[in-house]
């Protein structure tokens, strides 16, 4: 291919110095798989550590353990015992509120329902690669489902790069879907139809992120503006999947007191193994 096209503009001796070069490369790229093999049992391994902790977590934020130091209910006169809370009430909504990222998805409408959210969880899956977040909810007005789920398929080559996303079909209960609104017009004047119109309308939510772009398995079917409004749909999916896989999730109280915010910068904790890619942009 290309690299022999160079090559013969080489002179002999350049030519030999560039091909000790090259089999010094394949000795760096043998290492470096290596390295992302250690590595991934490296993280698997402080997963199961981080596991006692977060299921610690899970406990004091839904007031199924106390803390040591709270008063107990025993002490407290009636009027306090009926304004007490629970564990921390809106751990995870105030958390993702705090993030920039998460920050511009979550709505008005989208807080009363996140007020549900128990935990988030993530974990690696092996085939196809990738990875899975889990929402756990309490029981709600607004959805039937316990657990919300959204996976992310990559595509393993040298740089793994996002071949597709999966979300939960979300069950709404009657009139409380948050991913769209219901707009009332009002007839005509001299209308035979007295009744207001009806139009249902889609809306930015957050639920959204459960039905994310979807990329047609024939790429002529798309033209290249329509390629390349997808691929930043799914730049900004994949964004803020890994936002809460990377920050949110090992970092939730931070942001719930808003500390992480302080110091989240360009030099943050935020994992550049997984990328999406760009090979939709030629579709």
């Amino acid at each position: 291919g290309q690299h022999s096209d160079v090559l013969e503009t080489l002179s002999p001796n350049v030519r030999k110095r560039v091909e000790v070069l090259r089999e010094m490369q394949i000795e760096h790229d043998e290492m470096e798989a290596k390295f992302f093999e250690e590595r991934a049992a490296l993280e698997a391994k402080y997963q199961k550590l981080y596991e006692p902790l977060y299921t610690k977590r899970f406990e004091i934020v839904n007031g199924v353990v106390e803390v040591g130091g709270v008063t107990s209910e025993a002490t407290m006169d009636h009027e306090d015992k009926e304004t007490e809370e629970k564990g921390v009430p809106n751990f995870w909504v105030t958390a993702m509120k705090t993030n920039e990222v998460l920050s511009e998805e979550v709505s008005e409408r989208d807080e009363e329902a996140l007020k549900y959210l128990k935990d988030i969880k993530w974990c690696r899956i092996d085939n196809p690669k990738g990875f899975k977040l889990e929402f756990f909810f309490d029981t709600n007005p607004f959805f039937k489902n316990t657990v919300l789920t959204k996976t992310y398929h990559m595509i393993d080559d040298d740089d793994p790069i996002l071949e597709k996303a999966i979300g939960t079909e979300i069950e709404w209960y009657p009139g409380k879907c948050l991913t769209q609104k219901i707009l009332k017009k009002k007839p005509k004047k001299g209308s035979k139809n007295a009744k207001p119109i009806t139009k249902t309308e889609d809306c930015e939510s957050f639920f959204n992120f459960f039905n994310p772009p979807q990329v047609p398995e024939d790429d002529n079917d798309i033209d290249e503006d329509t390629a390349e409004e997808l691929q930043n749909q799914m730049e900004q999916d994949y964004d803020i999947g890994s936002t809460i896989r990377d920050k949110i999730i090992p970092h939730g109280v931070s942001w719930f007191t808003g500390e992480a915010n302080e110091g989240d910068g360009d030099e943050d904790l935020e994992s550049d193994e997984d990328e999406v890619g760009d090979e939709h942009e030629d579709a």
